[in-house]
């Protein structure tokens, strides 16, 4: 919207070409969405209060978390309002990219929004039955991947739905550019064709599972957002990099047309969550529920399709991955020691990991900051792909 009308003005005053340049559109969107957060935050916690609209502790959990019960949920919307208002503002709306990512992380913020309403009204800790939620999830992210696999190959939005009709008449044997392509970091040049088929399973995989890996991290407080907004910053600079045809070409990445305007939203979503952030360290004032988590889960999922950084985003993520495999590995040993034995055992102590740790000693801060700490090093990781090669 700001940028349209920074266009239109700098056609008589030389001044607003400035805003042209995606980097200063991404500080103004961190600046944007940093002070809604801030100013809005207090104003939402206490209509939250107000309307009773408290956090059901489960109590087969850490009993320590007990006393968290009642504290104000659902505050992920103000998140995601955040990063709407701040992309709509500054980013090019005219960009296929922004409009796809905007759309997967609202869709998967109206999933988390129905799990959270229905925990506060019907008191139900379990919320939305898993069945019912990954249908949902399944369909919005089929949905986005479909979609994302002629976006990403097309150089323009007009493009799309020629490739797609092309994909039809080939008799769905069209083969996709090596820009789409699985890439491999750490090395040149490598990458997997993986056809439209094997492109829609492996985005969707990745949209659906870092949606779910997040929502299952968001346990502690603060424990869920810092990850997010490292790993989405992060992201940021693929999606510049990946957007530029001649930084792409000279750090031998593929070049996605149009790629480097997800740099305004990824600013836009670490500035949203650094203002959520203030208000959801320990003790928390405010959870972010469902609603915000399984949403920017979507919108880190997108985004790492997109710039073509799959594997990355599972480096930088690797505590999300951990506390993903940590419940799957608890759940399936569980039940085969169960089957076998007929009394299951655990793996951990409790699932996800972050609660094993607070079982074993660790303090709820401890583990929240250590976390955080691996996350720097691991997006540090991520990071060094960019020239590592």
């Amino acid at each position: 919207m700001l940028h349209a009308l920074s266009l239109w003005l700098a056609q008589d005053v030389r001044f607003f070409n400035v805003f042209s340049y995606i980097t200063l559109r991404a500080v103004m969107a961190t600046l944007t969405a940093l002070g809604i957060g801030l100013f809005f935050g207090p104003m939402v916690i206490r209509r939250l209060t107000a309307l009773k609209i408290g956090q059901a502790v489960r109590t087969d959990g850490p009993q320590s978390h007990l006393i968290k019960s009642g504290t104000p949920t659902m505050g992920g919307a103000l998140i995601l309002i955040s990063i709407g208002i701040s992309t709509l503002l500054w980013a090019d709306l005219g960009n296929r990219f922004v409009w796809v990512v905007l759309l997967v992380t609202l869709g998967y913020g109206w999933i988390g929004w129905v799990d959270d309403y229905r925990k506060v009204v019907f008191r139900d800790p379990k919320g939305m039955r898993s069945r019912e939620k990954f249908f949902w999830q399944s369909l919005i992210g089929l949905v986005a991947s479909a979609y994302l696999a002629f976006a990403v190959s097309a150089q323009s939005n007009a493009q799309v739905w020629n490739l797609f009709i092309a994909w039809v008449q080939s008799g769905f044997m069209l083969d996709l550019p090596a820009r789409s392509d699985l890439m491999v970091p750490f090395f040149k040049n490598v990458g997997y064709p993986l056809g439209v088929w094997g492109f829609i399973l492996i985005t969707y995989l990745v949209i659906v599972g870092t949606s779910n890996a997040v929502n299952l991290t968001d346990g502690l407080d603060g424990l869920a957002i810092m990850p997010t907004v490292l790993v989405g910053a992060a992201l940021g600079i693929f999606a510049y990099v990946v957007g530029r045809v001649d930084y792409s070409r000279y750090l031998l990445f593929p070049y996605v047309p149009g790629a480097s305007e997800l740099m305004v939203f990824c600013a836009a979503l670490a500035g949203a969550g650094l203002a959520f952030l203030w208000f959801n360290a320990y003790p928390a004032q405010v959870f972010m529920g469902d609603v915000g988590a399984l949403a920017l889960g979507g919108a880190l999922g997108t985004v790492a399709v997109v710039v073509r950084q799959e594997i990355v985003l599972f480096i930088m993520g690797g505590v999300f991955v951990a506390e993903t495999v940590s419940v799957i590995a608890q759940v399936l040993w569980f039940k085969y020691t169960k089957m076998r034995t007929g009394t299951g055992q655990r793996i951990f102590r409790m699932a996800p990991l972050h609660h094993h740790f607070e079982e074993s000693g660790w303090k709820e801060t401890q583990v929240v900051v250590r976390f955080w700490i691996i996350t720097m090093m691991l997006v540090l990781v991520g990071l060094s792909t960019l020239k590592l090669r």
